[in-house]
């Protein structure tokens, strides 16, 4: 197999990062293909904390390429703060190892003004979005009114599309939400910073990725957020702005169906999410907070603390048949720890009514109530186990009836957030 897609299969922050960067080890190649700084993968290596938005996870392996492909939507400020706080810890950030898409779009800062007002006029039917601006660039880009990264190399020509997208945008800020204009010579003067740090790193990632699979190359493709906040087959609103689904990396980094060889689907052993939106399994009690709490549970690009519950199968299953995963990566086992006894629900009641789909609808999911199935806790410290054998019995019987209710198999159960303490069960590459 030389082209795998990691994917997220709840919503959000199930360990993506920590598993990209175990995988790196064998892979040529890392591509990010959809979203923007709205997500953050957190990586410990050595004893060291990484916390990435938009750089690729594997860029902390040497010898190995990091693309950030045309799915992506880049705020440059942000991008350019990530590159020197990494290169400043003496990890390589070169063009020969990192390159940027010349077709991905710009976060521009009038995106991010326009998220924040959109949210904060919302006042309780806010949706949570992080206010970096991805909504309205992706908005932008749909209606051909975006501005590429490419263009940085045309100054003359950024200014001439930046104005006319500022006559518009200026419009709503000002009229619509009451905050001062933005002045197009301020755009101009940091698209040349962006122009003169930035050129090096950009290229047409596309070229890249064929080239690399004539090489018959390793790729490893990294999604962000997780399929449940995916803008069509997620609960929206409460949504993101991209789709994270497996399938999308054929658009995002421009991957032939046919050629995708394997889906690995991250799962956490409990479930999470952020901002608002229907959670079945949510326990805003003692537990969530001790969930919460153990699992480190805060978001790594906001800082706002995550919603915690019990393992939803249902909704874990929905994402594993609509990417095709093959295997699972399950994450955070040693969070449960301690706990009398785990949870998962298995199915949903509607109004007296067993089903065993997450509803489209978010009136009807909030009406959904969780059926659980009860198993033995465990105790002990986990970090240490390399193997399956290596887990308390009630410990191996949870994984196994994850992986039997969720639909597919484990490849690895992480035991604890650094790089080494991972049981790996199935070898990819």
């Amino acid at each position: 197999m030389n082209n795998l897609v990691v994917i997220g299969s709840q919503w959000g922050d199930e360990g993506k990062g920590k598993i990209v960067d175990l995988l790196t080890v064998k892979a040529d190649m890392v591509v990010r293909f959809q979203g923007g700084n709205n997500a953050g993968h957190t990586l410990v290596v050595d004893g060291q904390t990484y916390a990435l938005h938009l750089v690729p996870s594997g860029i902390l392996h040497p010898g190995k390429k990091a693309l950030i492909a045309g799915g992506v939507v880049v705020d440059p400020d942000v991008l350019l703060e990530e590159m020197d706080q990494l290169m400043a810890r003496g990890v390589a950030l070169a063009p020969d190892n990192f390159m940027v898409s010349e077709r991905a779009h710009i976060i521009m800062p009038y995106h991010r003004l326009l998220d924040q007002a959109r949210e904060g006029k919302r006042g309780e039917g806010r949706i949570g979005t992080t206010g970096r601006g991805i909504g309205p660039a992706y908005e932008d880009k749909a209606a051909r009114i975006g501005l590429r990264l490419g263009v940085l190399r045309h100054l003359d020509l950024f200014r001439d599309q930046a104005a006319g997208a500022l006559a518009e945008k200026n419009f709503l800020l000002s009229g619509l939400y009451g905050l001062p204009p933005l002045e197009l010579d301020d755009l101009a003067a940091r698209a040349e910073v962006w122009s003169r740090r930035l050129s090096p790193y950009l290229g047409d990632t596309w070229r890249a990725i064929q080239e690399a699979l004539a090489r018959d190359e390793k790729l490893l493709f990294e999604g962000a957020q997780a399929v449940q906040l995916d803008l069509d087959h997620g609960c929206y609103p409460y949504v993101t702005s991209s789709n994270p689904l497996a399938g999308s990396v054929a658009v995002g980094a421009g991957l032939a169906p046919r050629l995708i060889g394997g889906v690995l689907a991250l799962v956490k052993s409990y479930s999470t999410r952020v901002g608002a939106g229907p959670f079945p399994t949510e326990q805003d009690n003692d537990l969530g907070l001790r969930l919460r709490q153990r699992g480190a549970e805060f978001g790594t690009t906001t800082g706002r603390p995550r919603r915690c519950g019990w393992l939803d199968a249902v909704v874990v299953r929905h994402s594993v048949t609509l990417c095709g995963a093959d295997h699972l990566a399950v994450t955070k086992l040693d969070v449960l720890a301690g706990l009398p006894e785990l949870k998962i629900a298995t199915h949903y009641l509607l109004d007296g009514e067993k089903i065993d789909f997450f509803p489209a609808d978010t009136r009807t999911a909030e009406r959904c109530r969780p059926v659980y199935e009860t198993m033995p806790g465990f105790e002990g410290d986990l970090s240490r186990a390399r193997k399956l054998a290596d887990l308390p019995a009630a410990a191996r019987h949870y994984v196994d009836r994850l992986s039997e209710l969720c639909g597919a198999p484990p490849a690895f159960v992480s035991v604890g957030p650094g790089r080494e303490e991972t049981i790996t069960l199935h070898d990819y590459f």
